[in-house]
C-alpha cells in the first residue's frame, strides 16, 4: 500500500467523520455539547463505548502482549464485567437522582470544594496522560506507515492527528461522539475479522482449523492459580479488573458522560450491562488474533520486533498478507485511535470548563467561548505530552496505561468508596494533601514489594491506592465517636 493511497484512506476517513459532526453539530449549544440534550439512543451509546475503551491501545497492544501473559489478559476481563455491574446499579442511580453534567461535582456535596477540585484534577491528570499514550500509539503506526516516506516529522504527524480530532469535535461535543464512536467501532472490529480470515487464509485453515490452532497454542493459556506471587495469578487480575472498571468507567467524566447523554437510568443502566458483556468476546478476538500473528510470523520466519506493540504493524507491513489486509489495518488503527481520542478530548473539556472554571454558571455565549478556548488548550497539551511518550520510547503502551491508572484513579476509588458506603464528614482541607500521600506511600510500597513482601504488586496498585485513601480519609474525620461522646 503506497504512501499516497494511505493519505487518501485517511482523507476520506476523515471527510466521513467531518458529514457526521456537521449533522449532529448544528446548532449544537453547551447541553447538546456536555450531555447530548439525553436524547442518545443506549444502543448506540453501548457500541460507541465499545471503541472508546479499547482504543489503538487494544488494536495493538493486546495482540502483541500475547507473547508475555498469554491470554491470562481474560482474567481482569471477567473482572471487568463484575465491575460494570458495579457501576449500572450503585453509581448510574446517584449520578441520575443528581442530575450531574461533571460526576466530580457529587464529591462537592458530599465533602467539600477542595475535595470535588481534587477529584477532578485526578481525573485531568490521569485522562491527558492515557489520551496522549493511546495517540501516541497510533501516531507512531502512520509515522511508520505512511510519514516516513513523505519526509514528514513525527511531531508534524502528531499535531495533523489532533487537529483532525479538534475539528469535528469542537461543536458537537458528546451529542457528535455517540455516532462517530459507533462507526469507528464497527470498522475497528471488522478491520480485526478481515486480519484474522487473511492470516487463516494464508495458512490455509479454516473456522475449525484456526479455532484448533488457538487452543492448542501454549499462549492461550487462560487462568493461572498456582504461583500467587505472579502478576497473572486468577485472583490478582479478577478483582483488579473489577476496580480499574469501576475507576477507569464508572469514576471517569470520559466513560460516564456517555452514559449520561442517555435518556433515563433505565436505558443507561441497560447500555452498561451490554456494553459490559460485549467486550469479553470482543477482547477473545483480539488475543486470538494475537495467536495468530506470532503463529503466521513463525511460519514465515519473520523475525519479532524487540517491542511487542510493533509486531501487528510489523507483519501487515512486511508484505506477506495481501495489500488489503493493510488497507483494513490503517482503518482500524485509526477509528481506534481517534474513537478514545475524541471522547478524551471533549470529557477533559468538559471537567475543566465546568469543574475548575465553573464556567457552567456564566451566560451561554461567554460559556461556549470558554468551552472552545479550552477545547483547544487541551490539544496543544496533548501534543506535547505525546511527544513526551516519544522520548520515554515506552515498550507496551497498554501496561503503561494501567500503571498509570493505579497511581491516579486510586485516590478517587477511595474518596468515592468512602462518600458512599459512610456518612462520616471529613475535613476538606486536608483531602488534597490525602490524595497526594496515599500514591506516594503506594509507590514506595511497589518499589520494595519484592523485598519486603516477596513478590512484585501488577495492578492491585489500585485497590491499595484507594484503600490506602480510604484509611487517610478517616484520619481526618471532623469528629470521632468515643463512647458516645464526640471529640474534636
Amino acid at each position: 500500500m503506497t504512501p499516497l493511497h494511505t493519505s487518501l484512506l485517511v482523507l476520506l476517513y476523515f471527510i466521513i467523520l467531518m458529514v457526521i459532526s456537521y449533522i449532529t453539530g448544528r446548532k449544537s449549544d453547551n447541553e447538546n455539547f456536555f450531555r447530548g440534550n439525553r436524547q442518545s439512543p443506549w444502543y448506540i451509546v453501548s457500541i460507541g463505548m465499545i471503541g472508546a475503551s479499547l482504543s489503538g491501545v487494544t488494536f495493538i497492544s493486546v495482540p502483541g502482549w500475547v507473547n508475555n501473559t498469554q491470554f491470562t489478559y481474560l482474567q481482569m476481563v471477567g473482572g471487568y464485567f463484575l465491575g460494570y455491574l458495579i457501576i449500572a446499579h450503585v453509581l448510574l442511580p446517584v449520578y441520575y437522582r443528581l442530575n450531574l453534567t461533571s460526576i466530580y461535582t457529587y464529591l462537592e456535596q458530599r465533602f467539600g470544594k477542595r475535595s470535588y477540585k481534587t477529584g477532578a484534577w485526578l481525573f485531568l491528570i490521569s485522562r491527558t496522560i492515557g489520551a496522549s499514550a493511546r495517540l501516541y500509539l497510533m501516531a507512531n503506526v502512520l509515522q511508520i506507515s505512511l510519514f516516513n516516506a513523505l519526509g514528514i516529522p513525527f511531531a508534524i504527524t502528531v499535531i495533523i492527528t489532533i487537529a483532525l480530532i479538534w475539528l469535528y469535535t469542537y461543536r458537537g461535543g458528546v451529542k457528535t461522539i455517540i455516532w462517530t464512536d459507533t462507526l469507528q467501532t464497527v470498522f475497528m472490529l471488522t478491520s480485526v475479522v478481515i486480519t484474522i480470515v487473511y492470516i487463516a487464509k494464508s495458512m490455509n485453515l479454516n473456522v475449525s482449523g484456526v479455532v484448533e490452532l488457538i487452543s492448542q497454542s501454549e499462549l492461550s493459556r487462560v487462568f493461572v492459580w498456582d504461583d500467587w506471587s505472579s502478576k497473572q495469578h486468577f485472583l490478582k487480575q479478577f478483582i483488579s479488573g473489577a476496580f480499574i472498571t469501576i475507576v477507569m468507567t464508572g469514576l471517569d467524566q470520559d466513560m460516564m458522560q456517555k452514559n449520561l447523554s442517555c435518556k433515563n437510568l433505565k436505558e443507561a443502566q441497560k447500555n452498561m450491562k451490554w456494553y459490559g458483556f460485549a467486550f469479553i468476546p470482543t477482547n477473545v478476538l483480539f488475543l486470538s488474533l494475537g495467536v495468530l500473528l506470532y503463529v503466521f510470523a513463525q511460519r514465515e520466519g519473520l523475525a519479532l520486533p524487540e517491542r511487542s506493540d510493533d509486531l501487528f504493524p510489523m507483519i501487515v507491513n512486511s508484505g506477506a498478507l495481501p495489500a488489503v489486509v493493510g488497507v483494513f489495518f490503517i482503518i482500524g488503527l485509526v477509528a481506534a485511535a481517534y474513537s478514545s481520542a475524541d471522547s478524551a478530548l471533549t470529557s477533559l473539556t468538559t471537567s475543566f470548563t465546568v469543574d475548575i472554571m465553573g464556567s457552567s454558571n456564566h451566560g451561554e455565549n461567554l460559556s461556549k467561548r470558554t468551552r472552545i478556548l479550552v477545547h483547544l488548550t487541551f490539544s496543544v497539551l496533548l501534543i506535547l505530552v505525546i511527544l513526551i511518550f516519544r522520548a520515554l520510547k515506552e515498550d507496551s503502551i497498554i501496561s503503561t496505561v494501567f500503571t498509570i491508572a493505579g497511581y491516579t484513579y486510586g485516590p478517587l476509588l477511595g474518596l468515592y468508596a468512602f462518600g458512599l458506603f459512610s456518612k462520616i464528614k471529613v475535613k476538606d482541607y486536608w483531602v488534597p494533601w490525602v490524595a497526594i500521600t496515599a500514591p506516594l506511600v503506594t509507590g514506595l510500597l511497589d518499589y520494595h514489594s519484592v523485598d519486603w513482601f516477596g513478590f512484585q504488586l501488577g495492578f492491585e496498585k489500585l485497590v491499595l491506592n484507594g484503600l490506602l485513601m480510604f484509611i487517610g480519609l478517616l484520619s481526618i474525620c471532623e469528629y470521632k465517636m468515643f463512647n458516645g461522646h464526640r471529640l474534636g
